[in-house]
């Protein structure tokens, strides 16, 4: 193998390249990226940069050590055996990293709609948040909650409207109910089961026909993996690029990472794409292995956090895996609880944590341990969680 193509030069990007490097690769790298900005970090554009701040996520990285030949402003338009098809010309290939992420959900209307994906994004966003500013937020899942924990800090009017009836119903069920009171705590007017119609010049249209007057429009209610480009290639795609357990999809020298990857999950018995910096951070290094014709086998705890309205929150696992949720600590209480999603055979499947990172980190271990634990010593937020492992 003398030429690695990795494209889409976000973190999954990077790190992809530095994987190449760290497990012997010496042959040729080239990293296509869709934007003209140099790789950066996503997770802080919801929160440091909107927040004023910083102005700069860039990736630590060495690019120039690393020895790749870096494109930037190339976006891929088509996939055959051994030559990705880009804006800027075709490029062959011995291996291929599909890094491309995913992109954001817009809604119908004429109305401006801010959607938050990209440094541009954040930067065009915060210059909008200035004090008395009506602003609306479409989605009330992780982004929605920290945009809105960004305008109302920044001295914005802000509505949250949301579909479902709980903010984070998609990511935690039932569960994000006890997030409800932190909107009001902050200031801002949660709609809950409340479907956007249009977005106008002046606001929002609900279904109902409400109408939500607004200055500024930020839309949070999901991605859609990147992969329109593979449409005729030979990689399945499925809600993403359909790999295997080692990351492999089915044209051969082709790996996928990142959003736009939907893994098997050997632990969770499914599959998996998750939408998260660790995941874009970790799955790397098996990629890199397998392109490379390593055995590695890429089966994670999914992990992800929040920052939101003064709260750190924490997940790690998969709870649909899970029959039961327990709570640690009492959510009305001081604001420092957790949930725990359990088994049939109270295994643990997935844990939230709300201020209590000790939770997490020892939650995670033993989602991976697959150890059964003790739901009475669990209910216990005094109880250590490694001390409700049972023998």
């Amino acid at each position: 193998m003398d030429h690695v193509v990795v494209v889409g030069a976000g973190l999954a990007g990077v790190r992809s390249v530095e994987a190449l490097r760290a497990h012997g690769f010496a042959g040729r790298i080239t990293l296509i990226g869709e934007e003209r900005h140099r790789p950066y970090d996503r997770p802080p554009l919801s929160k440091a940069v909107l927040l004023g701040e910083t102005d700069s996520t860039v990736v630590d990285s060495d690019l120039d050590a690393l020895d790749v030949r870096l494109c930037l402003g190339a976006a891929a338009k088509g996939l055959r055996e051994g030559v990705l098809e880009t804006t800027e010309g075709e490029l062959e290939y011995d291996g291929l990293v599909i890094a491309t992420g995913a992109t954001p959900v817009r809604l119908r209307g004429e109305g401006r709609q801010h959607v938050l994906r990209t440094i541009d994004d954040a930067l065009a966003l915060r210059e909008r948040l200035v004090p008395g500013a009506r602003v609306a937020v479409i989605g009330a899942g992780w982004i929605g909650a920290e945009v809105a924990t960004a305008a109302a800090r920044a001295g914005c009017a802000v509505t949250v409207v949301e579909a479902g009836e709980t903010p984070l119903a998609a990511a935690l069920g039932a569960v994000g109910g006890h997030t409800i009171p932190w909107y009001a705590q902050a200031g801002v007017e949660l709609r809950l089961g409340a479907k956007v119609g249009t977005i106008d010049a002046d606001g929002l249209t609900l279904m109902s026909g409400a109408r939500v007057k607004a200055d500024v429009v930020v839309t949070g209610v999901g991605v859609r993996p990147a992969v329109e480009w593979l449409k005729g290639s030979a990689v399945e795609v499925d809600n993403g690029v359909v790999v295997d357990e080692h990351l492999r999809t089915r044209l051969p020298g082709v790996v996928a990472v990142g959003d736009c990857a939907s893994w098997w999950s050997r632990r969770f018995g499914t599959r998996l794409r998750v939408e998260h910096w660790d995941t874009a951070l970790q799955a790397p290094d098996t990629a890199a292995a397998a392109l490379l014709g390593e055995d590695a086998v890429y089966d994670p705890v999914p992990y992800f956090w929040s920052e939101q309205f003064g709260h750190m929150v924490q997940f790690a696992g998969h709870h649909p895996a899970a029959e039961r949720v327990l709570l640690r600590g009492d959510p009305r209480g001081e604001g420092k609880w957790a949930a725990c999603w359990l088994t049939a055979g109270d295994r643990l499947a997935a844990i939230l944590t709300v201020d209590r990172p000790r939770d997490v980190v020892q939650g995670r271990r033993i989602v991976e341990a697959g150890h059964r634990l003790d739901p009475a010593r669990l209910t216990d937020p005094a109880v250590p969680l490694r001390d409700c492992i049972m023998a």
